[in-house]
């Protein structure tokens, strides 16, 4: 009876999603599935699991799970739902994040994020003792969302119908959520909306004076950050009340707030990472005026009160990968109009509010519509190995909104191989599954479960956490002087890395095996992860043992720290090449800052890395010392030996070379290479540099040119070729069998490639007898004179290049294949006096300025008034009437 006197009821009864709540029950009760679209702030993250548990209102008591996409609005929630009952989270109300639960006895409602869902689901498919689950702020898409939503589908229809399931989102785009969430019924799932409280926001554009370079990576152009600090200032100036303003990153709000020092307000920097004081403190009122920086988490998952202004610098973070590169990690990107209009209601969520748009009204409508759903940008790594534990290796049987890239997914299941958590068919290996129940992305499972063989829990523990959130930038690019720096800093980050390092140590200890984590796949293949250089297994921290103290023991921080981000990421090892510069297992260079004090290493480890703007190198922003043994421990599947025959330089090279990936570990000559090899690289020779690689007599070019001539004008059999025509595909019919006798640059050189393209000509049909009749060589003229035709001209059609007297008495032109020849007449000196097609048209119309021209030049030769009736001639006047 105390909870209930206690229970807030003035301000439950405000909450505009109130009025729609008979509607969802409703639905509820009838189709066991529903979409609420509700405005932040209206309820639907509190009241309405308040209501649908039977804590309030009266309804029957069910257990409830709400999940939120972020820990920090899992924690709110939940402290605002105990706030409302008057009690304390833990008791009807409680939550679970990673690394931190709050539940008792009584809880009916937990609030979790869609990672732990997803963890708790594949522990028990069905849920059990769960009567409800509402998956909030499902208009972001975030990759967890997408996968619990689609796993909470197969149970409903495979296992537990009777589970209830409510997608809620912030927008009115719920037509795809309510058609997948009715698939196997008659149709979709209803949709029930809730009007929030809409005060009118005033626009105010507010683009730079100057233009400032568009996001690369996660870099962000500082004049542009400073353009936003100066907007905060301004709206601060013209408006009253709090301002939130939007970030896309922790960086960018600590660079904002310090260029806000002077502003006569409480600088709040509110995101994840934030302290729990620091988020209680933005989420809480307050009797004097604060600026609140924020990252998209204050969009929709929480409510800011007393905020009447807000200030959007049109960024957003997206999640990236580059595949190709092996790189992955956050981007930033512009913000989506969708996300727009969810910051600019921030505004108005209280009262008339204004929003500041860092950013031209004109370049409003050319922003994308909505967010891109991370399952097309993410690496998918993480989905795909949920999806194998699930059973549905391809993920072709889930539902979900988008289906997965299918690049995307072979990238993933080829980590999955590597990192051993999946057998070659796909189906998930015991490794595997255990490192799925780690709440870590597959390449840091790996990472912990094979250092702890190697370092011993803690110390691999201590290294993941390092990984899994990338330490500040002041900590620097060295991983082993950030790990040194978290054991001794006080600073928050230290403190939520020692949580974590916490977690990880005791899911290690639990699941950590005494060899090496996969005998039936050997995570090191073969090499052992007790052979690195430098690091002894199962060493302690320190004296006490205790997480967060002073290391100790004969493990030093570099050894340690390559092998855990070497195992974490086997195709970044890289070798160097020069100062400052390496070749990562990937094929990708790699460059470290100019002041790093890892330019020097002859292997490195890198754990961080992006690219920037026109740049083929990768930039390392986090890494680890390393030795080759150590590379070749952690990359193991990525070694290589055998022949390598290639055409490099101009000519053939054949060697024997050990490879880690794309690094060149040790090579030496091949004195007798496979031949098969030797062919291939031949063939690629001549595909880089040219048949002009073979010998080609003039005669073989004219053969080439003629049966060119007949392939264009009539086709099959006669063979194509040209240059990017089927020659080198036919290789087999025409350059065999000296090809196969080559062995170097020089051998394709004594190829007589005429000798070779007469293979090539019709023989089977009895086509090839007729080459001299469709396309001669020569052409016998009037005069008596055989004049060669050039099948090789520019324009395609045949050349006749003949003297003009010789051809009196021809009244029609010559014909090859059907084809007219182009006649190039000559003056008695052999230089060109006309081009005809069409000799008969010429002796009636274009000879007359052709003799009139060259009459006086060349008054020894015939010049006939009627050259159709002439006696042609390849002699002077006098030569004829001797």
């Amino acid at each position: 009876m105390t909870a209930q006197r206690a229970i807030r009821t003035a301000d439950l009864d405000a909450l505009p999603v109130r009025e729609a709540l008979p509607a969802l029950v409703s639905a509820l009760d009838a189709h066991g599935a529903a979409v609420l679209c509700a405005p932040p702030g209206t309820g639907k993250t509190t009241l309405v699991p308040l209501v649908l548990a039977g804590l309030v209102g009266g309804g029957p008591r069910r257990r409830v799970v709400v999940a939120e996409p972020r820990r920090i609005a899992a924690r709110a929630a939940a402290r605002r739902m105990a706030w409302l009952l008057g009690e304390q989270v833990g008791a009807s109300v409680g939550f679970t994040v990673r690394g931190e639960r709050v539940v008792g006895p009584s809880t009916v409602i937990e609030v979790v994020t869609t990672g732990v869902l997803l963890q708790r689901l594949q522990r028990d498919q069905e849920l059990s003792g769960t009567d409800l689950v509402i998956l909030d702020e499902c208009h972001e898409r975030h990759l967890d969302a997408d996968t619990a939503a689609a796993f909470l589908l197969d149970v409903r229809e495979t296992l537990r119908p009777e589970l209830r399931l409510l997608a809620a989102s912030a927008t009115t785009d719920a037509a795809g959520w309510a058609r997948l969430l009715g698939r196997g019924s008659l149709g979709d799932a209803p949709v029930v909306e809730a009007a929030g409280v809409s005060h009118p926001v005033k626009t105010v554009w507010a683009p730079p004076a100057r233009p400032v370079r568009p996001p690369h990576g996660m870099r962000v152009d500082p004049a542009q950050l400073t353009h936003v600090a100066s907007v905060v200032r301004r709206a601060l100036a013209e408006r009253s009340g709090d301002l939130l303003c939007f970030l896309p990153g922790v960086g960018e709000i600590a660079r904002v707030a310090g260029q806000l020092g002077s502003v006569d307000a409480e600088v709040l920097q509110m995101h994840g990472r934030a302290p729990a004081s620091v988020q209680d403190a933005a989420l809480s009122p307050a009797p004097h005026r604060r600026v609140i920086l924020s990252t998209a988490v204050a969009e929709s998952s929480l409510t800011v009160p007393g905020v009447r202004i807000v200030v959007d610098s049109g960024l957003a973070r997206e999640p990236r990968v580059d595949h190709a590169r092996g790189l992955g990690a956050l981007a930033t990107v512009r913000a989506s109009r969708a996300a727009g209009r969810q910051r600019a209601g921030r505004a108005g969520r209280e009262a008339p509010g204004t929003v500041y748009r860092c950013w031209a009204e004109a370049e409003d409508g050319r922003l994308s519509a909505y967010p891109s759903p991370e399952i097309r940008i993410a690496d998918l790594a993480q989905f795909a190995l949920q999806a194998a534990c699930w059973g549905d290796p391809d993920a072709t049987g889930l539902a979900l909104l988008d289906p997965p890239p299918a690049g995307a997914m072979a990238a993933a299941r080829e980590v999955l191989l590597a990192v051993g958590a999946v057998s070659p068919a796909g189906r998930p290996t015991p490794r595997g599954l255990r490192m799925a129940r780690l709440g870590l992305h597959p390449r840091l499972a790996r990472a912990l479960l094979d250092g702890s063989a190697a370092l011993g829990p803690r110390r691999a523990a201590e290294l993941v956490a390092l990984l899994s959130e990338e330490p500040p930038r002041e900590y620097g690019d060295d991983l082993a002087a950030a790990w040194r720096r978290a054991l001794a800093g006080g600073d928050p980050y230290a403190s939520r890395w020692r949580a974590e390092a916490r977690r990880l140590e005791r899911a290690a200890a639990e699941r950590s095996p005494a060899g090496p984590a996969n005998p039936a796949r050997p995570a090191f293949e073969g090499t052992g992860a007790q052979r690195t250089s430098g690091v002894r297994g199962g060493a302690p921290v320190s004296g006490r043992g205790g997480v967060g103290e002073s290391p100790a023991g004969p493990a030093p921080h570099d050894a340690a720290a390559g092998l855990v981000a070497a195992l974490a990421f086997p195709e970044r090892v890289a070798k160097a090449k020069g100062q400052g510069t390496f070749l990562m297992a990937s094929g990708t260079g790699a460059e470290l800052g100019e002041g790093s004090g890892l330019r020097s290493a002859p292997w490195l480890a890198v754990a961080v890395a992006d690219r920037p703007p026109h740049s083929a190198s990768a930039r390392v922003r986090l890494g680890a010392l390393l030795d080759e043994d150590t590379a070749r421990t952690a990359a193991g599947h990525l070694f290589r030996e055998g022949e390598e025959v290639h055409w490099e330089d101009g000519d053939l090279v054949a060697r024997r070379v050990t490879r880690l990936g794309a690094i060149e570990l040790a090579e030496r000559p091949l004195r007798d290479p496979d031949r098969a090899l030797v062919r291939a690289a031949l063939l690629d020779g001549l595909r880089t540099e040219g048949l002009g690689l073979l010998r080609w007599t003039p005669d073989s070019q004219a053969l080439r040119a003629r049966l060119g001539f007949l392939h264009r004008t009539l086709g099959p059999p006669w063979p194509d070729v040209a240059e990017d025509g089927e020659l080198l595909e036919r290789a087999d019919d025409w350059l065999e069998p000296e090809l196969s006798r080559a062995r170097r640059r020089g051998d394709l050189a004594r190829i007589d490639a005429g000798q070779a393209l007469n293979r090539l000509l019709p023989w089977a049909t009895g086509e090839a007898a007729r080459l001299d009749e469709l396309a001669p060589e020569r052409i016998e003229v009037p005069s008596g004179s055989r004049i060669r035709v050039d099948y090789a001209a520019e324009h395609g059609q045949p050349v006749l290049a003949v003297k003009l007297q010789e051809l009196f008495g021809l009244a029609q032109t010559p014909r090859v294949a059907g084809v007219p020849v182009l006649v190039h007449l000559l003056s008695p000196a052999g230089r060109p006096a006309a081009v005809t097609a069409d000799l008969a048209s010429f002796w009636q119309g274009g000879y007359r300025a052709v003799r009139a021209e060259l009459r006086g030049r060349y008054p020894k030769h015939p010049w006939p008034e009627d050259p159709a009736t002439a006696e042609p001639t390849r002699h002077t006047n006098a030569r004829l009437k001797r």
